[in-house]
């Protein structure tokens, strides 16, 4: 047996070290783990220390040598855990590829003598889907074919639980025996598109599933080409709900598929549609504007440029000029379009990109304007919670909500200057707000949120506002115009009476150094039998962001689109 020397100050605790008096370790807990039970170990503090005592080899301390042992025997039995757990891992792997060829060997028919399946959707109900009764076992249930892809899946002993998801219900699936033994069934992953046949049963008491009920399988079909990866590349490692949201819309195609996004894309498809039924019952008309423009309505600092066939042309800001033309001859008229904002602007309720809800009337006063918003927002909620299915994705997203009360809060801009000063909210500059102030979206939500209602905030300056809209007689500082504010999420519709003087246009035009030639079409709507009207524009993602209480309206469109960000 050796002597073991550690030295504080030059030594090293290194595999590479021997332990000798030339190549001393530096600390004993190391000294002992390379070399245990030694006949004794001896250490120094430093060569360099004026106290010649320092400098000699001295047997190490009882004290400090017992925590070297037992540091030792912690570190041993924690190798021989690490080891025992090595070897089982092996086995486990071991068994899971015999279990895995044996899987293989496994091979599934249709059973002809079982009656012919009928195809439903995951969430078809009827008359023609009936159920096996778990209390008469003379009942039996129908035999239906189902496509759809993993949503998820869980394992009790010999029985697999699958849920399918085919974007327009859930199925609960119960696959056992044979089945589940099958190479396909013991590799199964989240996302793979399958293919079930089987008897639709009642769900035991106690247990819950989608409609209440659930799939026997006696058959199943996984082509190859319909298998979802898993491991490192299983969508559950390529989407994270707690990513960074770049990373979540660069992989948007997959965040899709996750109950959030894509209950948002079908309240969003119900949103749609609803306004369509809504503005049908007014007797509205419906037309599709060109996105393609050489005008601009909302300001040039915003309009994205390009060239047209030698010609300098934009992307449209709103449809709104185009709407104008069309109600001397159609009536009160509406679109559902695409409108681009070149706004260098990173706030969660802007995008560069967006669905623009705009419509025109025709012979309106401006209360005429302010009735007509309120209703249609409200019926396009009602019309969308009529659908129970949209209704229950909506109560998930936002719990809370709740139909909005009429009528909305009606407030002036001069009130709500007011009303900003007297609640200590500064403008942007940090200054108390004052009458003709821009008032920023940080103050317009603090407010909105703090009131909590709808708020119909009207009579903006007409210095603050755009060119076409008309001022108010009875204040000319002021115009007719409005914004609907929503809690949580702010502006959701601009509006405004438009000018129906000739004259009064030509000189807006000239206030703002518009050149009104390139407007003639325009400007003819105020020579050709001129009429007192309105119109507005709504956002539908900022509508969304607030209906289904979501923190920012690029998770409100399909593939959101803004500055720095036109990919995938």
């Amino acid at each position: 047996m050796a002597s073991i020397y550690i030295d504080e100050d030059v030594g090293k605790d290194d595999v590479s070290q021997t332990g000798t008096e030339e190549s001393p370790y530096k600390t004993l807990q190391f000294a002992y783990l390379q070399r245990p039970s030694e006949a004794q170990y001896l250490t120094r503090k430093s060569l360099n220390a004026e106290d010649e005592s320092a400098k000699e080899w001295k047997p190490a301390a009882k004290a400090a040598l017992k925590k070297a042992v037992n540091y030792f025997d912690v570190q041993k039995k924690k190798a021989a855990k690490e080891q025992e757990l090595v070897v089982r891992r092996k086995k486990e792997e071991e068994e899971r590829a015999k279990a895995l060829e044996a899987a293989k060997a496994i091979v599934i028919k249709e059973d002809p003598s079982l009656p012919v399946a009928v195809r439903i959707g995951l969430d078809e109900v009827g008359d023609h889907v009936k159920l096996r009764k778990l209390d008469d076992p003379e009942s039996k249930g129908t035999r239906v074919r189902v496509f759809g892809r993993v949503h998820r899946e869980r394992k009790q002993k010999d029985v697999m639980f699958v849920t399918l998801r085919d974007g327009y219900g859930f199925m609960q699936v119960v696959i056992s025996g044979q089945l589940a033994k099958t190479y396909d069934a013991v590799t199964l992953t989240r996302e793979t598109s399958m293919e079930i046949l089987g008897e639709m049963r009642e769900v035991p008491a106690g247990a819950r599933a989608p409609l209440n009920r659930e799939l026997h399988a006696d058959f199943f079909k996984i082509p190859k080409h319909w298998k979802a990866p898993g491991g490192d590349d299983a969508i559950t490692n390529r989407v994270q709900a707690d990513a960074e949201q770049a990373m979540l819309l660069d992989q948007r195609h997959l965040t899709l598929r996750g109950e959030v996004a894509s209950g948002v894309m079908i309240v969003r498809d119900a949103v749609e549609y609803a306004f369509n039924q809504a503005y049908k019952e007014l007797r509205f008309r419906k037309v599709s504007p060109p996105a393609l423009v050489q005008t601009q309505v909302e300001g040039g600092a915003t309009l994205f440029k390009f060239d047209y066939y030698g010609d300098d042309a934009y992307l449209t800001q709103s449809s709104q000029l185009y709407l104008e033309t069309c109600i001397p001859s159609m009536g009160h008229v509406y679109c559902i379009e695409k409108s681009f904002r070149a706004e260098k602007s990173l706030t969660r309720r802007h995008l560069s990109e967006f669905t623009h809800i705009e419509a025109e009337l025709d012979f309106i006063t401006f209360d005429d304007l302010l009735s007509h918003l309120e209703h249609i927002m409200c019926r396009v909620l009602e019309l969308v919670m009529e659908d129970p299915v949209v209704a229950d994705k909506i109560r998930s997203m936002n719990p809370e909500f709740k139909l909005p009360e009429r009528p909305f809060m009606r407030m002036k801009y001069s009130d709500a200057i007011d009303w900003l000063v007297e609640h200590d909210i500064p403008n942007e500059e940090g200054k108390p707000h004052a009458f003709g102030d821009d008032i920023a979206e940080a103050a317009e939500r603090r407010m909105t949120d703090i009131i909590n209602k709808p708020i119909f905030l009207t009579h903006f300056p007409a210095e603050i506002k755009s060119f076409y809209m008309s001022k108010d007689r009875e204040d000319p500082r002021v115009t007719e115009s409005v914004d609907c504010l929503m809690p949580g999420v702010g502006e959701i519709v601009g509006g405004s009476m438009r000018m129906d003087d000739y004259e009064e246009l030509m000189a807006a035009y000239k206030r703002e150094g518009i050149e009104p030639e390139a407007y003639y079409w325009y400007t003819d709507q105020r020579k050709y039998g001129s009429s007192p009207h309105g119109g507005y524009g709504l956002g539908l993602e900022r509508f969304l962001a607030w209906l289904c209480k979501q923190h920012t309206v690029r998770d409100c469109c399909l593939y959101p689109r803004y500055m720095h960000r036109c990919k995938p």
